[in-house]
């Protein structure tokens, strides 16, 4: 029964982080980070939290037979798996929309979840994880009504074109036109135009940090807090910059975020050419920025450039709130969702909410 549940929760999560094709062996991604030869599954794991060791040997074990994404295997890590779709409530409305997009590009689709008119309470954009270039906004339905229950907010996720197909200026668009729509529309969903904070997880987390950066630079919608989960923010992570073993050990590795990124600029990650607009690090002036949480593991191949992040936003007053959990990978709060070590992560990650939304002493 444990193996089973353990099982359960690691394909949610890779549903929901689009990772089940990402997430490479621990030798192999210990080996391409570290001098000195191959590595062991054990020399990463002893630098794991004890209580996230299980699911990370299950990772690791479960992982074994994938290898680092091309363009010949995206369509198997999209493949939908809807067996470990987190069960939707039926006592939480779920309302599917589609968003014009301006610039002649399609409509993407939203899902509004926990809308109530004549109300006027807080409201989340979400962005979903996948490394720019998988997930959908449909897997991970479930999970945000209980969020939307919990907290007592609407939350509208978004359905953002992928990469490569879509380059980062197209689904920057697709993003900045569900936010405006939930701002103009506050009134029929009973939502308050005030109170919108905007959240990602990974790539999604990316994703926030940039539509964060957008809303502030085009002065239409204004940001609460942004909440940014283990985010995907600079293309220099794997490529110019190697982070030191045992960073991104277990979970999403370096050559993973090579080919993420390289799918989502359209060019090499980590070159002096690459475009400030598409990577949230680059941005020079991040004054006037929304207020942050930023919560990762402190093995999380993305831990140095989110802390590099959140001093940044620091040095130009943004407040930010600045969460790192030692030994956690990447994804663990999802995949060991009952531990210790992640129930402080959730924890955290929904006071901040819960403050920024005014509806708690927390």
């Amino acid at each position: 029964m444990a193996l089973e549940i353990t099982r359960r929760s690691l394909a949610q999560w890779a549903g929901s982080l689009a990772v089940s094709q990402l997430v490479p062996p621990i030798a192999r991604a210990a080996a391409g980070s570290a001098a000195g030869g191959a590595l062991t599954p054990g020399d990463a794991l002893r630098y794991v939290n004890p209580a996230l060791r299980p699911s990370a040997e299950m990772v690791a074990r479960m992982s074994a037979e994938h290898g680092t994404p091309n363009d010949s295997t995206l369509a198997e890590l999209r493949r939908p798996h809807p067996e470990f779709m987190p069960k939707r409530l039926p006592d939480v409305a779920v309302e599917e929309r589609l968003i014009p997009v301006p610039g002649g590009a399609p409509a993407v689709k939203v899902f509004v979840i926990n809308a109530r008119a004549g109300s006027r309470r807080p409201a989340i954009v979400h962005m979903h994880g996948g490394g720019y270039i998988a997930g959908t906004a449909a897997f991970e339905v479930g999970k945000h009504q209980a969020v939307a229950k919990e907290l007592d907010c609407v939350i509208v996720t978004v359905d953002y074109r992928l990469a490569p197909e879509t380059r980062f200026t197209g689904s920057v668009e697709d993003n900045y036109a569900a936010l405006k729509w939930v701002h103009d529309n506050a009134a029929t969903l009973g939502v308050d135009p005030n109170r919108i904070a905007i959240m990602g997880e990974s790539a999604g987390g990316g994703h926030a940090a940039r539509l964060a950066i957008t809303a502030r630079d085009r002065g239409e919608v204004p940001v609460l807090l942004q909440v940014l989960i283990y985010p995907m923010l600079d293309d220099r992570t794997g490529s110019t910059v190697i982070p030191p073993f045992p960073l991104g050990s277990i979970g999403w590795d370096a050559p993973s975020n090579r080919y993420g990124w390289s799918s989502f600029l359209g060019m090499r990650p980590g070159g002096a050419n690459v475009p400030a607009a598409g990577v949230p690090a680059r941005v020079k002036d991040l004054g006037g920025l929304a207020p942050a949480f930023i919560g990762v593991g402190g093995i999380d191949l993305f831990v140095s450039e989110d802390v590099a992040y959140a001093r940044r936003l620091i040095e130009a007053k943004v407040p930010c709130e600045l969460l790192v959990i030692p030994g956690a990978y990447h994804g663990f709060d999802v995949v060991a969702a009952d531990t210790a070590p992640a129930r402080q992560f959730t924890k955290a990650k929904f006071d901040a909410l819960r403050r920024a939304f005014g509806n708690s002493d927390v």
